[in-house]
C-alpha cells in the first residue's frame, strides 16, 4: 500500500471528487482527516463505508473560509494521529454569471472558498509539515485557470490564483522535502458540474478527444500519485486530468 501508515487531510471530501480522493488515500493505507461544510449524511454514510473496510478515518465540519476553523481542523487532527503528511485541497464552489450581472457576493464567495480556503489550510499545516521535513500539498485547480469560459470570471480567477500559489509554495517549501503540487480537472461527472454539463449536452465529449467524461475516480488517481513516494522529485506544477481536452483548447 502506498500511503501506509501516513495521515492525510482531505476538504470537500464528502462528495465528487473530494470523496474519490479520500477513498483512493485510505484504500492506499493513509488514515483520512476530511471536512465537509453542509453535506453531513454525505459524511456519514462515506464514513461507515470505510470503516466498514477497515479503514482509518474520521470527518469535520468546517468552513475552509475560515482561518481559525482550518487551525481547529489541523489542531484536532495532531492530537489524534501526531502527525499531518499529505493535505488536498478540494473543496470547491461555482457561482457561474456574466461580469455584467454578477454580485460582489458571488465573486467574494468562490474567491473565499477555492483560494482563500487553500491558503488556510496550507498555512495551516505548515510549520507542522516543515518540522517533520516531510509533507505532500495537493491543491485542486482546473483547466479553467487557463481557459477562459463565458461566465466563469470568479471561477477562473479563483482557480488561476490556486495555480500562482502553488507554484511560490513549492519554492519556499521544497529544500524541507515538501512538494506542492495541483492537479487541473477537465470536466468530470460530478454534482457540481451538472449545470454545465447539461447546458452543453454531447456538444462537451466533442471537444475531449479521449471521448468520455471524467470519473471523479481519475482525478482520485493523480492525487494518490502525487501524494506517494513515486512523485518525490515534483513539485510546483499543476498537472491536468481532463482526457486531452486542452490540447486544442476550448
Amino acid at each position: 500500500m502506498k500511503l501506509s501508515g501516513r495521515v492525510a487531510i482531505v476538504t470537500g471530501g464528502s462528495r465528487g471528487i473530494g470523496r474519490a480522493v479520500v477513498c483512493a488515500l485510505a484504500r492506499e493505507g493513509a488514515r483520512v482527516a476530511f471536512v465537509y461544510h453542509s453535506a453531513g449524511q454525505a459524511a456519514d454514510e462515506l464514513i461507515a463505508e470505510l470503516k466498514g473496510e477497515g479503514h482509518e478515518v474520521v470527518a469535520f465540519q468546517c468552513d475552509v473560509r475560515s482561518k481559525n476553523a482550518a487551525d481547529q481542523v489541523v489542531e484536532d487532527v495532531l492530537k489524534k494521529w501526531e502527525k499531518i503528511d499529505i493535505l488536498v485541497n478540494n473543496a470547491g464552489v461555482i457561482r457561474d454569471t456574466l461580469l455584467a450581472t454578477m454580485s460582489e457576493e458571488h465573486w467574494n464567495e468562490v474567491i473565499a472558498t477555492n483560494l482563500n480556503g487553500v491558503f488556510n489550510f496550507c498555512q495551516a499545516v505548515t510549520r507542522t509539515m516543515m518540522s517533520q521535513r516531510y509533507g505532500r500539498m495537493i491543491n485542486v485547480s482546473s483547466v479553467a485557470a487557463d481557459f477562459g469560459n463565458p461566465g466563469q470570471s470568479n471561477y477562473a480567477a479563483s482557480k488561476g490564483g490556486v495555480d500562482g500559489f502553488t507554484r511560490c509554495v513549492a519554492t519556499e517549501l521544497a529544500k524541507r522535502n515538501i512538494t506542492v503540487n495541483a492537479v487541473a480537472p477537465g470536466f468530470i461527472e460530478t454534482d457540481m458540474t451538472v449545470a454545465v454539463r447539461s447546458a452543453a449536452g454531447d456538444q462537451i465529449v466533442k471537444h475531449i478527444p479521449a471521448r468520455r467524461l471524467g470519473k471523479p475516480e481519475d482525478v482520485a488517481h493523480a492525487v494518490v500519485f502525487l501524494a506517494s513516494e513515486e512523485s518525490a522529485y515534483i513539485t510546483g506544477q499543476v498537472l491536468r486530468v481532463d482526457g486531452g481536452l486542452t490540447l486544442g483548447g476550448f
